[in-house]
């Protein structure tokens, strides 16, 4: 019997058949113990939306009795409530993102979770999936992950989709980036060409590699100028600014690894608010937080949507109707057409978008414009 089943079942099993205790095992059935680890860190707008999927899993799966003890974990990274002990760790990955950096983060993780002996771990976007994933890989430890973008084969943690083969398996990002394009030619009609601004994370090489390979097969609806992939950001603004006359809209992904000359990395809304102060071309995004932050708009590939449905994949290992090895990975359908007015206003589309059908959420301002102002 794997150990962490054994540690919470057996001591049923003993009180049932009247067979008396193992040594070394309570009487009762122990707390379920997940850990959560994310790649990220707490004020990153995609880590919130994540959190708050997870929470909402937890709650409506019963390992919390109460939705303040959801906001207790949300603010402590920490909750216990009358039925599982839930701990939340950071990588902090995107602003250190260094090989030692890494390296260090690793360390502290892997003991962190030995200490805290989880029946479940889950595994928050690619660079939590790849380093501890492949720590974990065959371990008796079921792992859930989340957020990786693109196919989640490429860390090898997978036979296959449909069949994992291991104690891994998750919920991957599809991308939505051709569904955002495509929104955004029917919001803008007038939009016939696109460049790619993104950092180098791996999270944006991945899609600024996958808009290029549709590109490249002809299935854009407007001419791919020029992709933009570096973690510099005076380069990054460089190339925004030479490109701006030259292309009728821009693809705006991850920013948040850029670094400013002297490595320090580069604030995600101060960033955001230069964009939006220099360049005034209709945009698009492929995810709700950054048309928060202030980009036109996204079909959003939803970071709620993430979350929940790994801690969902993650109850159904640990009552027991679901091995990893042999469910299946997957990726969520898109959430809503989504729209900033602030840069509509901004844009001289706003009486557009105001009335435009095929919105489904208007937020009302700019987070970056508010945050630096």
């Amino acid at each position: 019997m794997n150990s962490h089943l054994a540690r919470r079942v057996l001591p049923l099993l003993a009180l049932v058949t009247g067979l008396g205790v193992p040594p070394g095992l309570a009487a009762a059935p122990e707390k379920t113990r997940i850990a959560v680890v994310s790649s990220y860190h707490r004020e990153y707008l995609w880590s919130q939306d994540t959190n708050a999927g997870v929470v909402a899993a937890l709650l409506d799966h019963g390992y919390l009795d109460e939705a303040a003890q959801g906001r207790t974990y949300t603010e402590t990274d920490r909750v216990e409530s009358s039925t599982a002990v839930v701990r939340k760790l950071w990588m902090d990955s995107k602003r250190r993102s260094s090989t030692a950096d890494i390296k260090e983060a690793l360390m502290r993780l892997i003991a962190d979770i030995e200490q805290f002996r989880p029946d479940i771990l889950l595994l928050g976007d690619d660079n939590a999936t790849n380093y501890l994933g492949n720590y974990y890989v065959d371990s008796d430890l079921p792992v859930v992950f989340w957020g990786v973008n693109g196919s989640p084969l490429k860390y090898r943690l997978l036979d296959s989709i449909e069949r994992p083969g291991h104690n891994v398996t998750g919920i991957y990002q599809a991308g939505y980036l051709l569904d955002g394009i495509q929104r955004l030619t029917e919001l803008v009609p007038g939009v016939r060409t696109m460049a790619v601004l993104s950092d180098a994370s791996p999270t944006g090489r991945a899609k600024a590699k996958e808009i290029s390979r549709m590109a490249s097969r002809g299935q854009l609806p407007v001419e791919l100028v020029e992709t933009v992939v570096t973690n510099s950001l005076s380069t990054w603004k460089q190339r925004a600014l030479d490109l701006h006359p030259r292309v009728d809209a821009f693809f705006v992904l991850n920013h948040n690894t850029l670094k400013h000359e002297d490595g320090r990395t580069a604030d995600q809304l101060e960033v955001g608010a230069w964009y939006l102060d220099n360049v005034r071309k209709p945009d698009v995004s492929h995810e709700r937080q950054f048309v928060v932050e202030g980009v036109l708009c996204a079909v959003d590939d939803s970071g709620y949507k993430q979350g929940y449905e790994a801690m969902s994949v993650a109850h159904r290992i640990l009552s027991g109707t679901a091995d990893p090895a042999e469910t299946p990975a997957y990726a969520p359908e898109p959430g809503g057409f989504v729209v900033n007015l602030e840069r509509a206003e901004m844009l001289g589309l706003l009486e557009r978008v105001a009335d435009s059908p095929i919105v489904d959420e208007r937020i009302h301002r700019a987070m970056a414009l508010s945050a630096v102002r």
